[in-house]
């Protein structure tokens, strides 16, 4: 019966989640991204204070590893190990792209195709099959009218994210389906229990960030 606090700070809104065995206890989120790094640890200790649990109770800390901000990604993997080293528990590292296919698992289609804005024309983006096997591996591209136009032939594919919008242009195919896909770290929940119980566990020491592509910061969001 793992308590596990999972932790995103990838993208524009940064959410914290204490779960208990996969089940969600409490939640908190930050809408401002460029607070993120003095809201993380406030939050933190709320949310442990607002529980019937100590930080000695927890069993292990999640976190997102990108891509993504790369403020936001330093943010909560800095903060995540900083309290494994503490607490003498394991890490966890979920892909952020793998999290918003594993939000996104109940929906209609047969591929998952998650993006990340990269600005200008490019996005981080991946495809995974509907039990997160990896079709296309994550990584960053400028969009083009080629991307995905084999697979869009035989499957539907889901494109979401808060860089699908700039594909709509280039994706003109009765088989892709566009739709908004809310995840946090509630999302994490159930697939952190897993790496649990599997064992999937990041070094501490040598975990990083998955930037994909050259350091910069994603724009805030208006």
């Amino acid at each position: 019966m793992p308590l596990i606090l999972n932790i995103d700070t990838a993208l524009e809104t940064a959410s914290i989640c204490l779960a208990k065995n996969g089940i969600v206890l409490h939640t908190a989120a930050n809408k401002e991204q460029k607070d993120h790094a003095s809201w993380l640890q406030t939050a933190i200790a709320e949310l442990i204070q607002i529980s019937e649990f100590e930080l000695k109770d927890i069993n292990a800390i999640a976190v997102t590893i990108g891509p993504g901000s790369y403020t936001g990604l330093r943010v909560g993997l800095s903060s995540a190990k900083g309290l494994c080293y503490a607490l003498n528990i394991p890490l966890i590292a979920v892909s952020t792209l793998e999290l918003m296919a594993y939000a996104a698992q109940n929906l209609e289609a047969d591929l998952l195709c998650p993006m990340i804005d990269a600005r200008r024309m490019e996005v981080y983006t991946a495809v995974y099959t509907k039990s997160l096997k990896e079709v296309i591996r994550p990584h960053a591209m400028v969009l083009n009218k080629d991307f995905l136009s084999g697979l869009l032939n035989s499957n539907t594919i889901l494109i979401f994210g808060n860089g699908s919008n700039k594909s709509l242009a280039f994706l003109n195919h009765g088989n892709a389906i566009f739709a908004e896909v809310f995840f946090d770290a509630s999302n994490m929940a159930t697939m952190t229990l897993e790496y649990f119980v599997l064992g999937r566990f990041a070094d501490i020491a040598y975990c990083e960030p998955a930037y994909l592509k050259e350091f910069f910061h994603l724009p805030a969001s208006h």
